[in-house]
């Protein structure tokens, strides 16, 4: 038994250990890789705010000074849902003039998300579920919440154009209708253009190959984007971004070696996933290469000696701390749980409110044993008693022994007649026990019980250990060899 709990001990402790010493060396590695890329790339840092300053600028400028085109979007946006009520057929519907008469693109989206009719011809059969299915999850809860919505700019995905898209489902909740509101030739897009800003930064810093701001679907803004525009590593390292809400990084090592790095951003105060960006920065530096991969050797390195003097310090500190951690929730005679973890045990029952019942167990003509046969062969009795008790417990009963030849058995999740059935069979087993006992010596070593129960007869230790201690008593004065169960009035039945 104290071999099994060193092992558990030892297990723990090389578990604890290693997490906190991984941990420890996984951030020193984060911090150092961190590092190593800060000190050659300072600018980066500076790329990454200017960026997203640039963004977030945009954004709130749209938000607070272009409300008109979206009260625009709106009232176009009626108008067309007047004119689907009365005449439902798109076949009818000329898109090119409608185009003309209120300036913006027209598109209707099917209920699978497949553009069927629209001004912009090079969008006519486009599907959402295929080419952006975080875009199209989104069309399905505005089709089914029915309200009219409006997102900030975003990106024609043939050509590349800036736009402002609005969405409105018909009352059938078949279509949706979505206009498209050009801004790349509007004031507010020319006075805040992010695009301008990303020209100068790449002319700016050599290290930087180029800067993409992507939507949440993978497509450039500002120039037409191919599906396979990303590569795999790079759409893994996008992906995780997105996820997370947070950066990511991928690495190419095929033609021209970079570093790709990915920052979420999302704008405060908008609606539509087109305000949720990604910033792609592919950057280059001599030497990081180099430097990255000694800090993962240097890495590897750490955790190897790590895992070793972890080993050894758990080993050496289990081996000096486990007899005294044992021997202190452990009788030493017989292995059981001692009064100190009994209390503890008891504590944490009745503060869990668990109905737990407690069987008290005194053996009967003990002192003869010691008197005739002596102390040794009386201890040799208790720790046979111990492993009997043990055996008769059931999966989750904890056996104690309180001193003497005094053990407990608590009982959880249980109620009396359960802990009676354990009684009953327990006296069988200690009678058969103690056979030859009586054989050898004449003494007629049996046991008396008693039992009390948690919450009916007390909800604290002192009160419930008494009462169980009282049933015992009602046991040997009824003539021993038999188990009674706490009753206030001092009746008491087997």
């Amino acid at each position: 038994m104290r071999a099994r709990f060193r092992l558990k001990l030892f297990v723990t402790m090389i578990t604890f250990a290693l997490i906190i010493s991984f941990s420890i060396a996984i951030i020193d590695y984060i911090k150092l890789r961190e590092e190593a890329i800060a000190n050659n790339q300072v600018q980066i840092q500076q790329t990454e705010n200017i960026v997203v300053d640039s963004l977030s600028t945009i954004d709130k400028a749209y938000t607070i000074f272009d409300q008109d085109t979206t009260e625009e979007m709106k009232e176009r946006t009626e108008e067309l849902m007047e004119r689907y009520n009365s005449d439902p057929s798109f076949e009818n519907w000329n898109f090119a003039n409608i185009k003309e008469e209120i300036g913006m693109d027209v598109y209707i989206i099917n209920d699978q998300n497949v553009i069927i009719h629209t001004s912009f011809t090079e969008d006519q059969g486009l599907d959402f579920a295929e080419c952006c299915s975080d875009f199209s999850s989104l069309l399905d809860e505005r089709r089914q919440a029915g309200e009219f919505t409006v997102d900030g700019l975003d990106v024609q995905q043939k050509t590349g154009e800036i736009k402002k898209f609005s969405y409105m489902p018909t009352p059938d909740k078949k279509y949706i209708i979505e206009l498209g509101y050009s801004l790349a030739d509007k004031r507010i897009f020319n006075e805040f253009n992010f695009l301008n800003v990303i020209k100068e930064l790449e002319n700016k810093y050599e290290l930087i190959n180029e800067i993409n701001i992507l939507n949440v679907d993978g497509f450039k803004l500002g120039e037409p984007t191919e599906e396979n525009y990303l590569t795999d590593e790079r759409q893994d390292a996008f992906n995780r971004s997105i996820r997370s809400k947070s950066s990511a990084e991928a690495e190419e090592v095929d033609g021209n070696p970079a570093l790709y790095r990915y920052l979420y951003y999302s704008a405060d105060n908008t609606q539509g996933i087109s305000t949720n960006r990604v910033v792609e920065i592919s950057y280059n530096h001599d030497g990081l290469g180099a430097i990255l991969d000694r800090t993962r050797t240097i890495f590897l390195w750490q955790l190897a000696i790590v895992f070793v003097v972890t080993i050894i310090l758990a080993i050496l500190i289990s081996k000096w701390v486990a007899r005294p951690m044992y021997m202190a929730f452990h009788d030493q005679l017989t292995g059981l749980k001692n009064r100190t973890a009994f209390e503890e045990i008891m504590e944490r029952k009745i503060k869990d409110q668990q109905e737990t019942a407690l069987i008290m167990i005194d053996l009967d003509h003990f002192k003869k044993v010691n008197d005739v046969l002596g102390h040794d062969k009386g201890d040799e009795l208790l720790i046979e008693l111990a492993a009997c008790i043990e055996r008769n417990c059931r999966k989750g009963d904890t056996a104690v022994r309180m001193g003497g030849d005094e053990f407990i058995i608590v009982l959880p999740n249980t109620n009396v007649e359960e802990a009676s059935n354990v009684a009953e069979k327990l006296l069988r087993s200690i009678t058969n026990l103690f056979q030859s006992v009586k054989s050898e010596s004449g003494i007629s070593l049996t046991a008396s019980m008693g039992i009390s129960m948690t919450p009916h007869d007390g909800i604290d230790i002192e009160t419930l250990y008494k009462k169980a201690d009282i049933a015992l008593y009602a046991s040997k004065e009824k003539g021993k060899n038999q188990y009674c169960v706490y009753n206030a009035n001092r009746t008491y039945a087997k």
